[in-house]
């Protein structure tokens, strides 16, 4: 018997725990991060262009960085302005 209540209890606590997370608006939590704190970040030399180079350093996938950057840099210069590294990138959704 004490299997089952324990059981039970830990069943209760769970649905608790998890239920407070169910609470939090959907906007919260999965918010989007501070766009200009990251640009600012990867600005390593503060010059307020990101290069290339700064883009990439740290990435687990550097081809899809490669190609990130490249969507986002829109005059073709080498560097992205905080404007270009805020917009969208130019990504195309498939078509459902």
């Amino acid at each position: 018997m004490k299997p089952i209540i324990t059981l039970f209890a830990v069943a209760s606590l769970a649905s608790i725990s998890f239920g407070a997370d169910e609470a939090k608006p959907a906007a919260e939590a999965k918010a989007k991060p501070d766009m200009e704190a990251v640009f600012k970040k990867k600005d390593a030399n503060a010059d307020g262009k990101v290069s290339k180079e700064e883009f990439l350093k740290g990435s687990k996938d550097a081809a899809k960085s490669e190609t990130q950057f490249t969507n986002k840099d829109k005059d073709k210069d080498g560097n992205l302005t905080l404007e270009e590294f805020k917009a969208g990138g130019g990504k195309k959704k498939k078509a459902e």
